[in-house]
C-alpha cells in the first residue's frame, strides 16, 4: 500500500480537485503513519482496527494536538477507503474509530485598532519604498478581503487590472469566490501596479520573463511564498508595537470576518466572502462575539461587581 500513496494522492487531485497544500497535507499524514507501520513491522494491507487505534495513542503519547489527530485519522480513513474500492482491501479497517474529536478554542482577534496600528506600521517595513507600497498593500488586501494566505500571494496579475471593484479568487478546491475591494484597497492595489509593473520593465529589459504573479518574487513558485509573508507580518508587528505571537495572515483573517460581523454583516454573506463551504465554520465567529458581550457585562454591569 506505500506503492499506493501516489495513486491515492493523484485521485484526490482528480475526482475530489484537493487543493495542492491540502495534497501535501495527506502526503504527510500518511507517511507518518506508513513510517510507524514499517517501525513497527506492520503491513499496512494486513493492518487491523486496533493497530490503527494503537497509532494513533503513539500520537497522542507524542503530545499532538486533537486536531492533528484528527486530521491523521481522517486521512487513514480516507486512505483505506481508496483501497477497499480499488479492490487492494476487502474492508476499510479504520471505518469505525472514533476521533479525538477537534478542539474549540475560540480564535484570537485583532482589535480595530491594532490592525490600524499593523496598516500604519508595514510603511516603514521594507528595504526601500517599491518594497514598503508592497508590504501596505498585502495587508490592505488581506485585511480588505479576508483572503487565505495562499490566494493572496498566488493572485495573477491579470485579476488586478482594469481599477477592479472586486477581485475573482480561486479558493480551496479551484471553487472561485468574488470578494469586493474597499477604496483604500482600490487605490493602493492601482499604486503597487505601477511601480510593479515598472520593476518587471526592468527586469526584461536584463533578459528576465515577465512574472504573471501580483506579487512577484525568486521563489521556485514565482511569487511570494506563504512563510516569507508570515515572518514580514512579524516585523510590521513589531514596528506596530504589538507582539508577534499575536499576529500572522490567518488572524488577520479572522479580524476581517469577526469586524465585519460585529458592524452588523450578515452571516451568510461572510460565509461567502471567506469561501467556507458550510456556514457552520463561519459560525465561531458568533462565539468571538458572544465572550466579547459576555466580558464587557462582567466588567461594566453594577451586578457583576464584587
Amino acid at each position: 500500500m506505500q506503492n499506493w500513496l501516489g495513486m491515492f494522492l493523484e485521485t484526490k487531485a482528480a475526482e475530489a480537485g484537493a487543493a495542492k497544500n491540502t495534497l501535501e497535507a495527506y502526503g504527510r499524514d500518511l507517511n507518518d503513519f506508513l513510517g510507524w507501520c514499517a517501525h513497527h513491522g506492520h503491513a499496512p494491507e494486513a493492518l487491523g482496527k486496533p493497530d490503527i487505534e494503537a497509532y494513533l495513542i503513539a500520537c497522542d503519547a507524542q503530545g499532538l494536538a486533537k486536531s492533528t489527530r484528527a486530521r491523521r485519522l481522517s486521512a487513514i480513513k480516507q486512505y483505506y477507503r481508496f483501497a477497499y474500492e480499488e479492490r487492494i482491501r476487502s474492508d476499510n479497517p479504520a471505518l469505525e474509530i472514533s476521533g479525538p474529536g477537534r478542539s474549540k478554542a475560540l480564535p484570537q482577534v485583532l482589535s480595530e485598532d491594532e490592525v490600524t496600528r499593523l496598516l500604519e506600521g508595514a510603511r516603514a517595513v521594507g528595504r526601500g519604498p517599491v518594497e514598503q507600497l508592497r508590504n501596505r498593500c498585502l495587508l490592505e488586501l488581506l485585511y480588505a478581503t479576508g483572503m487565505r494566505v495562499s490566494e493572496l500571494v498566488g493572485l495573477p496579475v491579470a485579476a488586478a487590472r482594469g481599477d477592479p471593484k472586486v477581485l475573482l479568487i480561486m479558493g480551496k478546491g479551484g471553487k472561485e469566490r468574488i470578494v469586493p475591494l474597499s477604496p483604500d484597497a482600490r487605490e493602493l492595489l492601482q499604486d503597487w501596479l505601477v511601480a510593479r509593473d515598472a520593476a518587471e520593465e526592468l527586469a526584461r529589459e536584463k533578459g528576465q520573463a515577465a512574472s504573471r504573479f501580483l506579487f512577484p518574487s525568486r521563489s521556485k513558485a514565482g511569487h511570494m511564498t506563504r512563510n516569507r509573508f508570515y515572518l514580514l507580518m512579524k516585523e510590521i508587528a513589531v514596528q506596530a508595537g504589538i507582539s508577534p505571537a499575536k499576529v500572522s495572515p490567518h488572524k488577520l483573517r479572522h479580524a476581517f470576518a469577526t469586524h465585519l460581523l460585529a458592524n452588523g454583516a450578515d452571516l451568510r454573506a461572510i460565509q461567502m466572502l471567506l469561501g467556507h463551504a458550510d456556514v457552520a465554520t463561519t459560525e465561531i465567529y458568533t462565539h468571538v462575539l458572544e465572550k466579547r458581550l459576555q466580558d464587557l457585562v462582567l466588567l461594566h454591569h453594577p451586578m457583576a461587581q464584587d
